[in-house]
């Protein structure tokens, strides 16, 4: 348990020298992220690249890479960097203040599970995006071949290599074959 006067805040995260490692922040107590696999950053890219088109040509948003950091909560701060991310284009900031963490939520979270970043970190991280406000939030798994959409107030849904994955509301229109999430 961090004690307050121990918390670290968002600003003091964000100032943190860069020692190759990432980080997210979360009640205030900084935690070390292993550097992804390759399947990881593959898996990513795949969403990404699909997701990314798709987006502009519709004038949705934006699609956030690079596992840039949400302020999810203040006091104890909590930051978390999902691999690939969404928001809508009423919430975009404006060029010349996109120099610190984007506040609030992500429309769309998406998570790639990892052998560091398995169900139990997992699921507290779906959690604290859908309490800050995430639409949805999608857990791929590469080693079930899955991905799990998480949604508030609703029970998970796990598709398969068979299924599609559907922006829903979130990102309306949007389609991905889960297999081709893992091509």
């Amino acid at each position: 348990m961090v004690t307050k006067k121990n918390w670290v805040t968002a600003q003091q995260l964000a100032e943190m020298p860069d020692d190759g490692y990432r980080y997210e922040l979360v009640r205030g107590e900084i935690r070390k992220m292993a550097p992804s696999f390759e399947e990881h950053g593959l898996v990513s890219a795949n969403v990404a690249g699909d997701l990314i088109p798709y987006v502009r040509r519709n004038g949705l948003g934006r699609v956030i890479i690079a596992e840039t950091g949400y302020l999810l909560e203040s006091d104890p701060d909590t930051v978390r960097a999902p691999d690939v991310s969404f928001i809508r284009q009423e919430r975009v900031s404006p060029p010349g203040q996109r120099r610190s963490f984007v506040q609030g939520a992500p429309d769309l979270a998406i998570e790639v599970l990892s052998p560091s970043n398995r169900s139990g970190p997992m699921a507290e991280k779906v959690a604290d995006y859908l309490a800050a406000g995430s639409r949805m939030v999608v857990v791929i798994d590469p080693v079930q071949r899955t991905a799990t959409v998480h949604r508030p107030g609703q029970d998970p849904v796990v598709l398969h290599e068979s299924d599609t994955l559907d922006g829903g509301e979130v990102v309306p229109g949007w389609k991905m074959p889960v297999g081709e999430i893992f091509a």
